[in-house]
Protein backbone atom coordinates (compact mmCIF):
# COMPACT_ATOMS: atom_id res chain seq x y z
CA UNK A 1 0.00 0.00 0.00
CA UNK A 2 2.98 2.70 -0.96
CA UNK A 3 0.31 5.03 -2.98
CA UNK A 4 -1.05 6.17 0.45
CA UNK A 5 0.51 8.02 3.75
CA UNK A 6 0.05 9.47 6.64
CA UNK A 7 -1.41 12.86 7.75
CA UNK A 8 -2.65 13.01 11.32
CA UNK A 9 -2.78 9.95 12.02
CA UNK A 10 -5.30 9.62 8.98
CA UNK A 11 -3.99 7.53 5.73
CA UNK A 12 -4.90 9.08 2.45
CA UNK A 13 -3.99 8.70 -1.33
CA UNK A 14 -1.03 9.89 -2.48
CA UNK A 15 -1.87 9.82 -6.22
CA UNK A 16 -4.18 12.21 -8.12
CA UNK A 17 -7.72 11.77 -7.02
CA UNK A 18 -8.81 10.14 -9.90
CA UNK A 19 -6.73 7.05 -9.23
CA UNK A 20 -8.23 6.41 -6.30
CA UNK A 21 -9.98 2.74 -6.35
CA UNK A 22 -12.42 1.63 -3.59
CA UNK A 23 -10.04 -0.40 -1.14
CA UNK A 24 -10.73 -3.98 -0.26
CA UNK A 25 -10.71 -4.91 3.27
CA UNK A 26 -7.60 -6.57 3.53
CA UNK A 27 -5.68 -3.11 2.33
CA UNK A 28 -7.19 -0.79 4.58
CA UNK A 29 -6.42 -3.09 7.06
CA UNK A 30 -2.53 -3.56 6.32
CA UNK A 31 -2.44 0.38 6.33
CA UNK A 32 -3.99 0.39 10.12
CA UNK A 33 -1.60 -2.32 10.75
CA UNK A 34 0.98 0.52 10.47
CA UNK A 35 -0.36 2.61 12.78
CA UNK A 36 -3.15 5.75 12.27
CA UNK A 37 -6.26 5.55 13.37
CA UNK A 38 -8.74 5.69 10.32
CA UNK A 39 -8.18 5.32 6.58
CA UNK A 40 -9.79 8.06 4.12
CA UNK A 41 -10.84 6.39 0.78
CA UNK A 42 -12.35 8.04 -2.05
CA UNK A 43 -12.98 6.45 -5.07
CA UNK A 44 -15.59 6.94 -8.06
CA UNK A 45 -14.02 10.49 -8.42
CA UNK A 46 -16.77 12.89 -10.75
CA UNK A 47 -19.02 10.61 -11.00
CA UNK A 48 -23.08 11.15 -11.92
CA UNK A 49 -25.32 12.18 -9.54
CA UNK A 50 -24.60 14.67 -5.97
CA UNK A 51 -22.84 12.74 -3.42
CA UNK A 52 -22.24 14.25 0.30
CA UNK A 53 -18.25 14.78 -0.80
CA UNK A 54 -16.41 15.90 -3.76
CA UNK A 55 -13.48 17.69 -5.11
CA UNK A 56 -13.20 21.20 -6.04
CA UNK A 57 -11.77 21.09 -9.59
CA UNK A 58 -11.63 23.03 -13.02
CA UNK A 59 -11.18 21.15 -16.31
CA UNK A 60 -11.71 24.53 -18.50
CA UNK A 61 -9.98 27.64 -19.04
CA UNK A 62 -11.73 30.11 -20.90
CA UNK A 63 -9.76 33.18 -20.46
CA UNK A 64 -10.74 36.09 -19.66
CA UNK A 65 -13.72 36.24 -21.19
CA UNK A 66 -15.05 33.60 -19.00
CA UNK A 67 -15.00 35.57 -16.01
CA UNK A 68 -18.10 37.81 -15.23
CA UNK A 69 -16.95 41.74 -15.07
CA UNK A 70 -16.79 41.77 -11.81
CA UNK A 71 -14.08 39.50 -11.35
CA UNK A 72 -12.51 40.32 -14.49
CA UNK A 73 -11.83 43.89 -13.34
CA UNK A 74 -10.32 42.21 -10.19
CA UNK A 75 -8.11 40.29 -11.87
CA UNK A 76 -6.35 43.25 -14.02
CA UNK A 77 -6.07 45.24 -10.88
CA UNK A 78 -4.18 42.41 -9.39
CA UNK A 79 -1.86 42.70 -12.34
CA UNK A 80 -0.95 46.05 -12.05
CA UNK A 81 0.34 44.74 -8.33
CA UNK A 82 2.02 41.65 -8.83
CA UNK A 83 4.42 39.77 -10.83
CA UNK A 84 3.43 35.75 -10.28
CA UNK A 85 6.61 33.27 -11.27
CA UNK A 86 7.72 29.82 -10.15
CA UNK A 87 10.40 30.06 -8.12
CA UNK A 88 13.23 28.18 -6.19
CA UNK A 89 12.69 25.53 -3.14
CA UNK A 90 15.35 27.47 -1.71
CA UNK A 91 13.47 30.66 -1.91
CA UNK A 92 9.91 28.44 -0.31
CA UNK A 93 12.57 27.30 2.54
CA UNK A 94 14.20 30.82 3.03
CA UNK A 95 10.90 33.23 3.03
CA UNK A 96 7.66 31.55 2.88
CA UNK A 97 7.10 30.78 6.58
CA UNK A 98 6.59 34.74 7.96
CA UNK A 99 4.21 34.66 4.90
CA UNK A 100 2.16 31.76 6.00
CA UNK A 101 1.70 32.67 9.70
CA UNK A 102 0.51 36.40 8.51
CA UNK A 103 -1.60 34.48 6.34
CA UNK A 104 -2.79 32.12 9.77
CA UNK A 105 -4.19 35.25 11.30
CA UNK A 106 -7.28 35.51 9.55
CA UNK A 107 -8.62 32.00 9.27
CA UNK A 108 -11.67 31.49 11.12
CA UNK A 109 -10.60 27.74 12.41
CA UNK A 110 -7.05 27.25 13.30
CA UNK A 111 -7.11 23.97 12.84
CA UNK A 112 -4.76 23.60 10.28
CA UNK A 113 -2.57 26.17 10.92
CA UNK A 114 1.45 24.98 10.88
CA UNK A 115 4.15 25.94 13.03
CA UNK A 116 7.66 26.61 11.96
CA UNK A 117 8.91 23.18 12.54
CA UNK A 118 5.60 21.55 10.86
CA UNK A 119 6.20 23.59 7.68
CA UNK A 120 9.44 22.30 7.85
CA UNK A 121 8.51 19.02 7.82
CA UNK A 122 5.63 20.00 4.80
CA UNK A 123 8.51 21.41 2.50
CA UNK A 124 10.72 18.12 2.95
CA UNK A 125 7.34 16.01 2.08
CA UNK A 126 7.18 18.20 -1.17
CA UNK A 127 10.87 17.61 -2.04
CA UNK A 128 10.18 13.99 -2.14
CA UNK A 129 7.35 14.60 -4.49
CA UNK A 130 6.87 16.74 -7.77
CA UNK A 131 5.49 20.23 -6.66
CA UNK A 132 6.44 23.64 -8.25
CA UNK A 133 6.43 26.98 -6.04
CA UNK A 134 4.54 29.82 -7.13
CA UNK A 135 5.87 33.18 -5.85
CA UNK A 136 3.51 36.75 -5.96
CA UNK A 137 5.88 39.43 -6.36
CA UNK A 138 5.17 43.12 -5.68
CA UNK A 139 6.15 44.66 -8.99
CA UNK A 140 7.11 48.03 -7.57
CA UNK A 141 9.76 46.65 -4.96
CA UNK A 142 9.93 42.99 -6.58
CA UNK A 143 9.67 42.30 -2.51
CA UNK A 144 7.81 38.24 -2.46
CA UNK A 145 5.10 39.25 -0.73
CA UNK A 146 2.90 35.41 -1.84
CA UNK A 147 3.55 31.97 -2.29
CA UNK A 148 1.47 28.87 -3.41
CA UNK A 149 2.52 25.32 -3.36
CA UNK A 150 1.30 22.91 -6.14
CA UNK A 151 1.21 19.51 -6.46
CA UNK A 152 1.61 18.26 -9.89
CA UNK A 153 0.74 14.63 -11.41
CA UNK A 154 0.20 13.33 -14.95
CA UNK A 155 -1.39 16.10 -16.54
CA UNK A 156 -3.39 17.75 -13.26
CA UNK A 157 -1.97 19.42 -10.32
CA UNK A 158 -3.51 20.03 -7.11
CA UNK A 159 -3.01 23.47 -5.21
CA UNK A 160 -2.19 23.54 -1.76
CA UNK A 161 -1.02 26.08 0.63
CA UNK A 162 -1.04 29.70 -0.03
CA UNK A 163 -0.11 32.72 1.47
CA UNK A 164 -0.48 35.67 1.37
CA UNK A 165 0.92 38.85 3.17
CA UNK A 166 -1.78 40.58 5.11
CA UNK A 167 -1.55 44.11 4.13
CA UNK A 168 -2.26 42.59 0.64
CA UNK A 169 -5.59 41.07 1.15
CA UNK A 170 -7.21 44.35 1.80
CA UNK A 171 -6.99 47.99 -0.17
CA UNK A 172 -8.36 46.65 -3.29
CA UNK A 173 -4.93 44.98 -4.30
CA UNK A 174 -7.00 41.52 -5.09
CA UNK A 175 -3.86 39.07 -4.89
CA UNK A 176 -6.28 35.33 -4.78
CA UNK A 177 -7.43 37.02 -8.06
CA UNK A 178 -4.51 37.40 -10.45
CA UNK A 179 -2.78 34.27 -8.76
CA UNK A 180 -5.38 32.07 -9.57
CA UNK A 181 -6.31 33.53 -12.64
CA UNK A 182 -2.56 32.94 -13.55
CA UNK A 183 -2.30 29.19 -12.13
CA UNK A 184 -5.56 28.53 -14.28
CA UNK A 185 -3.50 29.94 -17.50
CA UNK A 186 -0.34 27.79 -17.00
CA UNK A 187 -1.77 24.58 -16.21
CA UNK A 188 -5.07 24.41 -18.42
CA UNK A 189 -4.13 26.35 -21.39
CA UNK A 190 0.11 26.59 -21.45
CA UNK A 191 0.51 22.64 -19.97
CA UNK A 192 -2.76 21.14 -21.05
CA UNK A 193 -3.70 19.53 -17.62
CA UNK A 194 -6.86 17.65 -17.70
CA UNK A 195 -8.14 19.25 -14.81
CA UNK A 196 -6.61 21.58 -11.95
CA UNK A 197 -7.93 21.40 -8.47
CA UNK A 198 -8.35 22.83 -4.40
CA UNK A 199 -8.14 18.93 -3.19
CA UNK A 200 -11.28 17.67 -1.17
CA UNK A 201 -14.70 19.62 0.52
CA UNK A 202 -12.62 21.06 3.73
CA UNK A 203 -13.71 19.01 7.18
CA UNK A 204 -12.25 21.58 9.22
CA UNK A 205 -14.02 24.72 7.67
CA UNK A 206 -10.93 26.62 8.03
CA UNK A 207 -11.23 28.72 4.80
CA UNK A 208 -13.75 29.92 2.37
CA UNK A 209 -10.83 29.10 -0.63
CA UNK A 210 -13.16 27.00 -2.33
CA UNK A 211 -16.61 28.77 -2.56
CA UNK A 212 -14.61 31.71 -3.58
CA UNK A 213 -12.91 29.21 -6.52
CA UNK A 214 -16.45 28.08 -7.65
CA UNK A 215 -18.19 31.74 -7.44
CA UNK A 216 -15.23 33.86 -9.24
CA UNK A 217 -13.06 31.17 -11.58
CA UNK A 218 -16.15 28.60 -12.36
CA UNK A 219 -14.34 25.84 -10.39
CA UNK A 220 -17.41 22.81 -9.70
CA UNK A 221 -17.71 20.61 -7.73
CA UNK A 222 -16.41 16.93 -9.10
CA UNK A 223 -18.72 14.27 -6.85
CA UNK A 224 -16.87 10.96 -4.94
CA UNK A 225 -17.90 7.91 -2.64
CA UNK A 226 -16.58 8.31 0.44
CA UNK A 227 -15.58 5.91 2.94
CA UNK A 228 -13.65 5.82 5.91
CA UNK A 229 -12.41 2.84 7.83
CA UNK A 230 -11.17 2.71 11.77
CA UNK A 231 -9.06 1.30 14.39
CA UNK A 232 -11.72 -0.51 16.18
CA UNK A 233 -11.33 1.25 19.32
CA UNK A 234 -11.50 4.63 17.55
CA UNK A 235 -14.77 3.07 15.13
CA UNK A 236 -16.46 2.49 18.96
CA UNK A 237 -15.32 6.05 20.35
CA UNK A 238 -16.85 7.53 17.03
CA UNK A 239 -20.11 5.59 17.44
CA UNK A 240 -20.46 6.98 21.36
CA UNK A 241 -19.60 10.64 19.98
CA UNK A 242 -21.34 11.06 16.94
CA UNK A 243 -25.31 12.15 18.60
CA UNK A 244 -22.98 15.23 20.14
CA UNK A 245 -20.95 15.93 17.07
CA UNK A 246 -22.76 19.67 17.33
CA UNK A 247 -20.88 20.62 20.90
CA UNK A 248 -17.62 18.58 20.22
CA UNK A 249 -14.52 20.79 20.26
CA UNK A 250 -13.08 21.01 17.27
CA UNK A 251 -10.02 18.45 17.04
CA UNK A 252 -12.68 15.61 17.55
CA UNK A 253 -15.34 17.61 15.25
CA UNK A 254 -13.50 17.27 12.47
CA UNK A 255 -13.49 13.33 12.66
CA UNK A 256 -16.90 13.61 13.57
CA UNK A 257 -17.48 15.77 10.83
CA UNK A 258 -16.41 13.20 8.09
CA UNK A 259 -18.19 10.66 9.41
CA UNK A 260 -21.15 12.52 8.81
CA UNK A 261 -20.22 12.89 5.57
CA UNK A 262 -19.86 9.35 5.14
CA UNK A 263 -23.46 8.66 6.57
CA UNK A 264 -24.32 11.23 3.75
CA UNK A 265 -25.76 13.33 6.58
CA UNK A 266 -23.67 16.34 6.00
Amino acid sequence: MTDYFLYRQAWRFDGAPHEEHQLQEQEWKALLKQGGLMVRNTYDFDCQGETCFWYVIKDQFEGMEGLSSRVRNKVRHAQQYFDYQLISFKMMQEKAYPILAETYADYAVHDKTMNQEVFKHYLNHCQERHFDYWGIFEKETQLLVGFCTVRVWNRCCEYEVTGIVSKYKKGGYYPYYGLYQHLNQYYLEDQHFNYVSDSARTITEHSNIQEFLIENFDFRKAYCQLAVYYQWWMKLAVKVLYPFRKIIPLKPKAVLNMEAMQRREK
